[in-house]
C-alpha cells in the first residue's frame, strides 16, 4: 500500500512539473535572439574644447502619439522580448539600478542633474493616490475610498530631450549629442482636465545608452532587423518639435509664442540649424 501511494505521489509531482519544464525549454521562434542583448554601445568620438567652432543647446519634445514615434510607445504591456521605452526606464531605475534619476526641482524646470532621487522618491512617482466617493453597500451612505494607482506605460505620452549641436572643426562635422531625456506626465487641474505636461525627472542620456542599447524596438519593415532604442536616438529616427534653444533670456518658445505660432517658431529654429550645416559646405 505504501509503495502504491508513493508511486501515485511521484506521478502527481511529475505531472505538475511537466508543463513548467516544458515552458522553460520551448523556443518561441526559429532562432535565439541574442544580438541586441549582447550589443555594445558605440563610444562617442572625443571632442576637444579647442576644436568646437560653434555650439548651440536645444530642447525638444517627442510626442509619442505621432505615428513615427509609436516604436517608443508600444507595447504598453511587456510582451515576449519587447518593452516600451518607459518600461525599460522603469526596470533600469527600480530593478537593475543601472541608471540614475535626477530631481526636476519644485517647479519641474531644473534639467541640470543636480540632485539624484532616492529609490523611495522614484517609487512615489510611479504611484498616485486617487480618491473617490462610493455608496456603501451596508449603510447606503457615501464613503471615501482611497486607491493607489500605479503609473502605467500608456500614461507617458511625451519625452523631453536636451541636446547639444556642436561643430567640430577638427573633423569638419556637426555632431548632435543628447545630454538628457525626461519622461513627461500629464498635469491635471482640480476638475480632472489635462492642463499640460511636465517632466517627472531627468535622466543623463550617456548613462542611459548602455541600457537602451540592449532592448529591441519594433521595425515595421523587417522583424529580423530589430533596432534598439539607442539606434533610434542615434540615427534620429523620431519626430519632435523644438521648444527652446539657448538664448540670452533663458526662455522657452512658450514664453513669447502660443499655439500655432509656437510650432512655427520651432520650425524656424529647426530650419536655421539645417541651413547652418548646409551653408558650411556651400562653395
Amino acid at each position: 500500500m505504501k509503495n502504491l501511494l508513493l508511486t501515485m505521489a511521484l506521478a502527481v509531482v511529475a505531472f505538475c512539473a511537466a508543463p513548467s519544464a516544458k515552458a522553460q525549454t520551448v523556443l518561441d521562434g526559429a532562432f535565439i535572439k541574442e544580438h541586441t542583448k549582447t550589443k555594445r554601445v558605440v563610444p562617442y568620438t572625443h571632442i576637444r574644447e579647442a576644436d568646437v567652432m560653434w555650439a548651440r543647446r536645444v530642447w525638444r519634445t517627442i510626442d509619442l502619439r505621432e505615428k513615427m514615434n509609436h516604436p517608443l510607445y508600444y507595447p504598453t504591456e511587456a510582451i515576449n522580448d519587447r518593452k516600451s521605452l518607459f518600461d525599460v526606464i522603469r526596470q533600469g531605475l527600480l530593478v537593475d539600478g543601472s541608471i540614475t534619476a535626477y530631481d526636476a526641482g519644485p517647479l519641474l524646470t531644473d534639467d541640470e542633474f543636480r540632485k539624484p532621487l532616492l529609490r523611495s522618491q522614484i517609487e512615489e512617482m510611479f504611484t498616485r493616490v486617487d480618491t473617490q466617493y462610493t455608496e456603501s453597500l451596508t449603510t447606503g451612505d457615501m464613503e471615501m475610498v482611497v486607491q493607489n494607482i500605479s503609473l502605467e506605460s500608456r500614461d507617458v505620452k511625451m519625452y523631453k530631450l536636451k541636446e547639444d549641436w556642436i561643430f567640430d572643426k577638427q573633423r569638419s562635422t556637426l555632431d548632435i549629442r543628447i545630454i538628457g531625456i525626461a519622461p513627461m506626465k500629464e498635469m491635471r487641474g482640480e476638475d480632472g482636465e489635462v492642463r499640460g505636461y511636465a517632466p517627472m525627472f531627468w535622466l543623463y542620456y550617456p548613462e542611459c545608452r548602455y541600457v537602451f542599447a540592449n532592448w529591441d524596438a519594433f521595425n515595421r519593415e523587417n522583424d529580423a532587423e530589430r533596432r534598439s532604442y539607442e539606434d533610434i536616438f542615434w540615427k534620429r529616427q523620431f519626430s519632435s518639435y523644438i521648444t527652446k534653444w539657448s538664448n540670452v533670456y533663458d526662455r522657452g518658445i512658450s514664453d513669447y509664442k502660443t499655439g500655432l505660432d509656437a510650432l512655427l517658431e520651432g520650425e524656424e529654429i529647426k530650419q536655421s540649424l539645417f541651413e547652418f550645416e548646409h551653408d558650411l559646405w556651400n562653395f
